[in-house]
């Protein structure tokens, strides 16, 4: 059997490079992500603005009567 040490180094170097090659497009896309990535919808908002409706606050339909919740549901569009 015949074996070439030249072949293997060009085939080392090559694998080499597109382990090299794939880190970096990795990176790329990481870093790319990270720039597109939307803003935060659900910080206070600044200046003039006024946040309108509160997570703290739920409302609870489970002490509604019927009609109650039919109006809450018409007026909401739920």
């Amino acid at each position: 059997m015949i074996f070439s040490y030249r072949k293997l180094i060009v085939r080392l170097q090559y694998i080499l490079v597109f382990v090299a090659l794939t880190v970096i497009l990795y990176q790329v896309l990481l870093a790319v992500s990270g720039w597109i990535q939307p803003v935060n919808k659900y910080k206070a908002p600044t200046g003039k603005s006024v946040k309108v409706f509160g997570q703290s606050e739920r409302v609870s339909f489970e002490s509604n009567s019927m009609s109650e919740r039919l109006r809450l549901f018409y007026w909401y569009g739920e």
